[in-house]
């Protein structure tokens, strides 16, 4: 017997959403604060921006990559389990990080432990949003995906007022405490929709054979490559070009973060409304890659925050864009996991070498951007390119 169709809205499928907001305020909400810690390991541990960034690179690895189990797990039936297992490493790992001293240690606690505990937690649940919601999927998956960037403005906020009176160890045991707060409110409203389906694969290999959802996937890698930059390197940017404060760096990543609010949820209701969610993931790409090639030009405080503000909502508009369309990928909604952990497992390697790439190149130009900025520029262009041709294959085979 097939599914009932999904009831897009309604008191119990909106509580879902606020539930899979604060997931993602507790997942990537903490990645994109991961600016803090990039420069605090650096000036504490005397390693290199390409070695630290490698952390958050792990970490985003082994969310995307465990998605394709994960997935699978939530089509299953088995959602509950993932989010009491995800929110343990989660915790667990945060909690780790604050007795950490040495470079090892923080890649084993934040990269590898809540790494995996973001992989239990980030596509299921995406992937179960998609199931309440079909006209109203693009704005629905907005609203969860804006909680990366309230997690990416509160955590730095907390920081910023925290540490100078607390010092480091109790600042992340802080953060662990909100994160486990989240985890009791989630596990009290999670509900799972649909029937379990307990057979099936892993991997469902026939969809490679669809063009369009190959090219779909070859355009999101390369556009999840190098939209992550900035976010892991814009206060040390803001400190290292601009001679711009710590606190003032540390202002960066509020308005980036913050900016993301609206540049998730506009251009959901814009892509509902009027011009579909896989139209206005090119129209933000080209734009956001365009923005990368006029960071290079960017020398002065002033320009400096007109960049952020354009890039949080831009940059914020692509990442919301990119995992609202992955639903689009198939009409058998017993499939939504399994399917959208396929291509987020690819995109994992995308996210595991973006950001040190770009780390490599700015050592390379002796700290000069130039080199790092013009490749996530073309990496953002080529992505829409590749998306657009899955588009136009659609809608031939449609037709």
């Amino acid at each position: 017997m097939p599914p009932s169709p999904p009831p897009d809205g309604g008191m119990r499928a909106w509580t879902q959403v606020f539930m899979a907001h604060l997931v993602l305020f507790c997942t990537w909400g903490f990645i994109n604060s991961f600016g803090f810690f990039q420069t605090y390991y650096e000036e504490n541990m005397r390693v290199s921006a390409s070695q630290v960034s490698w952390i958050a690179s792990i970490q985003v690895f082994l969310l995307s990559f465990i998605g394709s189990f994960s997935g699978r797990l939530m089509d299953a039936g088995y959602y509950r389990w993932c989010l009491i297992g995800g929110f343990i490493f989660q915790i667990v790992g945060i909690f780790m990080v604050s007795l950490c001293w040495r470079y090892w240690q923080v890649f084993l606690a934040q990269g590898i432990c809540c790494g995996i505990g973001d992989g239990l937690l980030f596509c299921p649940t995406t992937a179960l949003i998609a199931t309440y919601f079909a006209k109203r999927r693009s704005l629905a998956l907005g609203l969860v995906l804006s909680g990366s960037s309230t997690g990416g403005l509160i955590f730095p906020i907390m920081v910023q007022q925290l540490l100078p009176r607390v010092g480091f160890p109790w600042t992340v045991r802080c953060l662990g405490f909100v994160v486990l707060f989240c985890f009791a409110v989630c596990l009290s409203l999670a509900r799972t929709r649909l029937p379990k389906r307990p057979s099936g694969p892993l991997i469902q290999s026939s969809a490679f054979r669809e063009k369009p959802y190959s090219l779909f996937v070859v355009g999101i890698f390369l556009s999840l490559w190098a939209v992550y930059f900035s976010y892991f390197y814009i206060d040390t940017y803001a400190v290292n070009v601009i001679g711009a404060s710590k606190s003032d760096a540390l202002s960066m990543l509020y308005i980036i973060n913050g900016m993301g609010i609206p540049g998730r949820i506009i251009p959901a209701l814009f892509a509902d409304r009027f011009f579909g969610i896989l139209n206005t993931y090119v129209a933000l790409g080209i734009v956001a890659g365009v923005l990368l090639y006029c960071w290079i030009a960017v020398e002065t405080y002033g320009g400096m925050v007109a960049f952020v503000v354009c890039y949080g909502l831009i940059g914020g508009g692509v990442q919301g864009t990119a995992l609202s369309s992955l639903p689009t990928l198939t009409t058998d909604l017993s499939q939504m996991g399994v399917r959208s952990g396929m291509v987020l497992s690819i995109v994992a390697f995308a996210c595991l070498t973006g950001p040190p790439l770009a780390g490599a190149l700015i050592e390379h130009k002796n700290g000069s951007y130039t080199y790092a900025c013009a490749w996530g520029g073309t990496s953002l262009i080529l992505g829409s390119g590749f998306v657009v041709a899955a588009r136009f294959l659609m809608l031939r085979q449609q037709s």
